[in-house]
C-alpha cells in the first residue's frame, strides 16, 4: 500500500554530508510582479521577439483574433456524440457532452495554444476551467490541417471516464494553468470544492523565466544602489556569459572554457519543460526546479528502456541524461530564449560547437547530403540532418511531433535485444531493426555505444531477469552515469532487496545528486532504524529533498530519532504537507496527507484527510482502500468492508480494490469469495505479481494444488525470475514431494536473488530431504 500511494503521488553508515548547491536567486523575496509592458522600453528587441512566439500566445481570451477554428456552425462526430461549434454575437460556443453525459451549449472562455493545433477552454461557475477534448488542427491545409479532430481518437470516452473533458484530468486549474500564465495561483478552497484562480499575465511573460521584476525596475529607474545584486533581477540568467565554447583539438568538437557554474537556465525552462509536480504554493520560478517540483525519473511508464522518450516528458528528463548537459551544454546554446526557435536553421544549430568537416559530410552520417531542415512536419527528414538521427522525433496530442533531447547515436542493436525504438526506423519503416544494426555496425563498428549505458540493465529489472540486482548496482555505482539515470537505477533496485540495496541507499543519502539523495531517502525499508545520513537530509538545501526525508522519516519512534533532530523532522514534515495542499484539488494528495498523519499516529485526522479525497474524486480508488485499511487497523474491519464495497460499485473491475475487498474476505473467513475476487484481479492485473501470489496462495490454501501451479507457472511466464512466485513453487513442489521440482525452482531463485534468506533455506531443507 505504501508503494502504490509513493507512485501515485511518485546499511547505514553515513558518508559526506550533501554539499550546498549554487543560490540562483539574489532579490526574490522582496519583488513583485509587474508586467511585461514594463520591460519593453528597455528591452525592445527581446521584447519584439517574445511577442511572436508562442509563449506570449500561450492562452488568450477567446474573440475574433485569437481563435483560429471553424465555428461557423461546423460539426464533429467522435463516438458517437456529434458536437457543434458556434457564435451567439462575437462569443464561441460548443454544444457537446457535459458532465452529466447529456448534450448542453458551453461558451468557449480561453484559447489554448497556437501551433500545431489550438484548444479551446470552458470556465464552470465553481472557478474550474476544462479543456475540450476536440482540438483544431493550425497547420496549413496542404500539411494535412484546419479541421477539427479528437485528442483520444482512438479511445471511448464517456462522461464517466476520468479523461472525459470535465473530469480532473482534464482540469486546466491543476493540470494547464501555471504552464501557461504568469503568477498563476489556484486558489484552491478544499471545503466548498472551489478554484478562484488568479495570474498577473494570461499568457507566458517575462516574469514567468526573470522572475518577478519590480526589484530590476527600481534598478532601472535608478531607485536601487547601483551595485545592486544581478541589476536586482529575480533570477540571473547568465549561463551564456559563464565562459565560451572552445575547439577541441583534433577532435572536431569543443569545450568549456570554464565549468558552468549552475544549471539555472535549464532548470527554469525545467519548470514547465519537464514532467514534474508542484510541492510549493509559491508560483515563480526559483532558479532550481526540485525548490518548487519534483522531476519524474525514467520510469516504465514515461521512458523507454534506454531512456528515450516514450510518453509526453517535455524534454528536461530527457536532456539530464545527455553527455551535452554533462559538458555543460544550456538551453539558450541551441534556443533563441525568446523566440523559442532554434537560433540557427538545420545543421548549422549543431556544427556551431561539431565541425561541419566532421560531422556535417556523409562521411559520418552516410546519407546523401540536404539542405532540409529536418523535418517535414511530421518529425521525419532525409537522415542527413543532425536531429534525424541523434533526436528522433515522436508525436503527441494527435499531430504534435517533438524530438528527443537526450542526443543519443541511435542503437538498433538495443530494438533487436531488447525492442526500444530506434531512429532508423522513422524513415526506413519498410526494414526490421536487424537490418538497421547492421549498417550502424558496418558504417561505425561494434563499439560505438553512445553515451547512455543503462537499456540493458532497466530492461533487466522490468522483466525480472536473474542478474538484474548487479546490473542495477553497476549502473548507479558508475559516476559517468547521468545522475537521473543513476537514481532510477536505485529506485529500479527496490524490487531486489539485499544487501545490494542497502549499500546503494546508504551510498547515495550523501550523493552530490539531489535526484539520488531522494531515491535513497524514498528507499528506506520500512520498519527499519534510518542510518544517520537519512536525518542530514532533513536540512538537505532543496525543498523536495526535505519534503522526500520528512515524509520517509515521520512517525520515526523516539528512541530511532537522534539527540536534537526532532525540530527538523516537524519542519520538514510541514513542508511535505505544505507541497500536497499545494496541489489540495487533487484526491492523491490527501490520500498523501493521510499517509504521513496516520504514521504520526493521527488516526482521526488520517481519517478526515481520506474522506476528503472520497469527496474531491470518488473515482480514485485509493481513497477505498486507504480508509479501508485505517478502520481495519483500528478494529473496525466491518466498516471497511463497506468503504470497498462502496469503491467496487463504482469501479467494478479496478485490481487494486479487488484485491483489498479479497483480503477483507478473508480475514471475514469467507473464502471462496476471496478466491472469486482475487481471480478477477489478477484478470484485469496479470503483471501484478504480488497479486498472483497470493492468489496462488490462496489456491494453494484451499487444497487447488494444480490451479495454484498453474498460476504460478502464468506468472512466470510474464516475470520468469520474480522471487515470490519462484519461492512459493519451489515450496509447494518440496511440500507434494515433488523434490526434483523443488530443487530446479529453489535453484533459480537463488540465482534471482542470492541475499532472500528463503532461498538459502529451502537449499538447505531440501538438501536435508535429499540427506534423509
Amino acid at each position: 500500500m505504501l508503494a502504490l500511494l509513493g507512485a501515485l503521488a511518485l546499511y547505514w553508515r553515513s558518508g559526506k554530508s550533501p554539499p550546498a548547491t549554487t543560490p540562483a536567486t539574489t532579490n526574490a523575496q522582496a519583488a513583485h510582479y509587474v508586467g511585461s509592458q514594463q520591460c519593453s522600453s528597455c528591452h525592445a528587441d527581446a521584447t519584439r521577439d517574445w511577442q511572436q512566439s508562442q509563449h506570449a500566445k500561450a492562452m488568450q481570451h477567446a474573440n475574433a483574433q485569437t481563435v483560429l477554428a471553424d465555428f461557423n456552425d461546423t460539426r464533429f462526430v467522435h463516438n458517437g456524440v456529434t458536437s457543434r461549434f458556434f457564435k451567439r454575437g462575437d462569443e464561441f460556443w460548443v454544444n457537446t457532452d457535459g458532465a452529466d453525459g447529456k448534450l448542453a451549449d458551453f461558451r468557449i472562455a480561453y484559447t489554448f495554444g497556437l501551433y500545431p493545433l489550438q484548444q479551446y477552454l470552458v470556465a464552470f461557475a465553481d472557478g474550474r476551467v476544462q479543456a475540450l477534448p476536440i482540438a483544431w488542427d493550425t497547420r496549413d491545409a496542404a500539411q494535412g490541417g484546419q479541421h477539427w479532430f479528437h485528442m483520444y481518437p482512438d479511445e471511448k470516452i464517456d462522461f464517466r471516464d476520468e479523461l472525459h473533458w470535465t473530469g480532473p484530468q482534464q482540469n486546466w486549474n491543476y493540470m494547464c494553468a501555471d504552464c501557461h500564465s504568469t503568477n498563476l495561483r489556484r486558489n484552491f478552497n478544499v471545503d466548498d470544492n472551489r478554484f478562484a484562480t488568479t495570474w498577473s499575465e494570461i499568457s507566458v511573460g517575462c516574469e514567468t523565466c526573470h522572475g518577478p521584476g519590480s526589484n530590476h525596475l527600481a534598478w532601472a529607474n535608478g531607485g536601487a544602489p547601483a551595485a545592486t545584486a544581478d541589476k536586482g533581477l529575480s533570477i540571473a540568467l547568465d549561463a551564456r556569459r559563464q565562459g565560451s565554447w572552445l575547439p577541441t583539438a583534433g577532435t572536431g568538437n569543443v569545450h568549456r572554457s570554464q565549468p558552468l557554474a549552475n544549471h539555472t537556465e535549464a532548470e527554469t525552462c525545467a519548470v514547465c519543460h519537464s514532467r514534474r509536480y508542484s510541492i510549493s504554493s509559491q508560483p515563480g520560478p526559483t532558479g532550481q526546479l526540485l525548490d518548487t517540483h519534483n522531476l519524474s525519473l525514467l520510469t516504465e511508464d514515461l521512458y523507454f528502456d534506454d531512456g528515450q522518450q516514450k510518453d509526453e516528458v517535455f524534454i528536461h528528463g530527457s536532456f539530464l541524461q545527455s553527455k551535452m548537459y554533462a559538458q555543460g551544454v544550456t538551453c539558450s546554446d541551441c534556443h533563441n530564449p525568446h523566440t523559442g526557435q532554434l537560433k540557427l536553421q538545420g545543421n548549422a544549430t549543431c556544427t556551431q560547437c561539431h565541425a561541419p568537416a566532421t560531422y556535417d559530410t556523409p562521411k559520418h552520417h552516410f546519407h546523401q547530403a540536404s539542405t532540409q531542415s529536418g523535418t517535414n512536419g511530421d518529425g521525419k527528414g532525409d537522415g542527413s540532418q543532425c536531429v534525424d538521427c541523434h533526436m528522433p522525433a515522436r508525436t503527441y496530442m494527435v499531430n504534435d511531433p517533438r524530438r528527443d533531447h537526450s542526443f543519443r547515436v541511435p542503437r538498433p542493436d538495443l530494438s533487436v535485444s531488447i525492442g526500444t525504438p530506434n531512429a532508423c526506423q522513422s524513415c526506413h519503416a519498410d526494414k526490421d531493426d536487424r537490418w538497421a544494426a547492421q549498417a550502424v555496425e558496418r558504417w561505425h563498428g561494434p563499439q560505438r555505444k553512445g553515451f547512455q549505458q543503462w537499456a540493458t540493465a532497466f530492461h533487466a529489472a522490468r522483466h525480472g531477469a536473474a542478474d538484474a540486482a548487479a546490473q542495477l548496482t553497476a549502473v548507479f555505482d558508475n559516476p559517468q552515469t547521468p545522475a537521473i539515470a543513476r537514481a532510477t537505477a536505485l529506485q529500479e533496485l527496490r524490487q531486489y532487496p539485499g544487501n545490494a540495496l542497502l549499500r546503494a541507499i546508504n551510498k547515495g543519502l550523501s550523493d552530490p545528486s539531489p535526484l539520488v539523495r531522494m531515491a535513497a531517502i524514498d528507499a528506506l525499508p520500512a520498519g527499519a532504524s534510518p542510518p544517520a545520513a537519512a536525518f542530514r537530509l532533513l536540512d538537505d538545501p532543496l525543498l523536495a529533498v526535505r519534503a522526500t526525508a520528512g515524509q520517509a522519516l515521520a512517525g520515526t519512534p523516539p528512541a530511532q530519532l537522534p539527540a536534537g533532530r526532532d525540530g527538523a523532522l516537524l519542519a520538514a514534515i510541514k513542508d511535505y504537507e505544505a507541497g500536497q495542499q499545494a496541489t489540495a484539488s487533487r484526491a492523491e494528495a490527501h490520500v498523501n496527507l493521510a499517509n504521513i498523519h496516520a504514521r504520526q499516529g493521527e488516526a482521526l485526522q488520517a481519517e478526515a484527510d481520506l474522506q476528503t479525497a472520497l469527496r474531491l474524486n470518488p473515482d480514485f480508488a485509493a481513497s477505498y482502500i486507504n480508509l479501508a485499511d485505517l478502520y481495519r487497523a483500528s478494529g473496525r474491519d466491518g466498516q471497511g468492508q463497506q468503504i470497498l464495497e462502496q469503491g467496487l460499485k463504482r469501479l467494478p473491475e479496478q485490481p487494486d480494490l479487488l484485491y483489498a475487498y479479497a483480503l477483507q474476505r478473508v480475514r471475514a473467513g469467507d473464502s471462496p469469495a476471496a478466491l472469486q475476487l482475487l481471480q478477477r484481479a489478477v484478470r484485469q492485473a496479470p503483471d501484478n505479481m504480488q497479486i498472483v501470489y497470493v492468489y496462488a496462495v490462496a489456491l494453494h490454501s484451499a487444497g487447488q494444488l494444480q490451479a495454484s501451479n498453474a498460476v504460478l507457472d502464468a506468472g512466470l511466464q510474464r516475470r520468469p525470475n520474480q522471487p515470490d512466485l519462484l519461492f512459493a513453487r519451489a515450496s509447494f513442489a518440496r511440500d507434494s514431494g515433488d523434490l526434483a521440482q523443488a530443487r530446479i525452482f529453489a535453484t533459480r531463485l537463488l540465482e534471482a536473488a542470492p541475499d532472500d534468506p528463503r532461498a538459502l533455506e529451502l537449499q538447505r531443507q531440501l538438501q536435508m530431504q535429499t540427506d534423509g
